[in-house]
This record gives structure tokens, C-alpha cells and sequence, in this order.
């Protein structure tokens, strides 16, 4: 599958933030699926204070189509499917959703983002793709 047009600055600013990258396309393969699937990224990173392991995988969109809510709604089936074999594989691991910071701002104000976002549990990682930092996380447990 093709690497998304910010995968190289979202790589770049995970490792910016003290993250390891694992997996440069992290592989979901499970008794549900017939082929394997592939999340952009998988990292980790020490948590000092618990001396643990946090890991995670990274799904990088650049929602740049012709509407922002077809690139949401698209986003969203794919990290369903994702999370539901993600569990079964490694379910210590957090799925995220790389969403560039000014399409960020656009969705938030639509409430439907919000809604969405929380009733399925979909993590969310905010990077600026211009300077590869990574702006906000945003965890919803499920």
C-alpha cells in the first residue's frame, strides 16, 4: 500500500518525541483477516517512572481530498477494522490516527467529529507536518 503523503514527517516527529519506531509498517495479520493488513507505524517508548513499555501504532492521514468529512468517515472504518485485529494480535498496543494539525482544527469544529471520535474510542495523535512535531495526543479508553 501506498505511504501516505506525511508519513515521513509524523515519523519524524514521533521520534522527535522520544519514541522508537518499531515497525516501519507495523503488520496485523489474525484468524479474522484473509490477508494482512498494515498500520503505518509501530514505536515504543520508556516510561521511566513505571518502567514499562508504552507502545503504540500510528495510522498517518493527510486529509487532503475534496471533503474533509469523506476523508474522516474513511479514516474511521479503517482504524475500526484495524483496532478489532490489533486487539486480538497485540492488545498492549494503542492505535492512533495521525491527523495533521489545520485539518485538526477543521474537524474539531464540527461536533460530529467529537461524537465520533469518542464513541469509538479512536486515539488521535495531531502533528504539525510543516516543523514533524507532534501537537497534542488525545486518548479515549474504551
Amino acid at each position: 500500500m501506498a505511504r501516505d503523503l506525511f508519513h515521513d514527517a509524523v515519523r519524524e516527529a514521533l521520534l522527535a518525541d522520544g519514541w522508537s519506531i518499531t515497525h516501519d509498517g507495523y503488520r496485523l495479520i489474525t484468524d479474522l483477516l484473509k490477508d494482512a493488513l498494515t498500520v503505518d507505524l509501530g514505536a515504543q517508548r520508556l516510561i521511566a517512572a513505571e518502567r514499562n513499555v508504552e507502545k503504540i501504532a500510528v495510522e498517518v492521514k493527510s486529509f487532503l481530498g475534496d471533503s474533509l468529512i469523506y476523508d474522516f468517515h474513511s479514516a474511521l472504518g479503517q482504524m475500526l477494522v484495524y483496532q478489532v485485529n490489533m486487539d486480538l494480535q497485540e492488545p498492549e498496543r494503542v492505535l492512533y490516527l495521525a491527523i495533521p494539525q489545520p485539518s485538526f482544527e477543521r474537524m474539531s469544529r464540527q461536533r460530529v467529529f467529537d461524537v465520533v471520535t469518542q464513541r469509538y474510542s479512536v486515539n488521535i495523535v495531531v502533528y504539525d507536518p510543516i516543523h514533524q512535531t507532534i501537537v497534542q495526543w488525545i486518548r479515549h479508553s474504551k
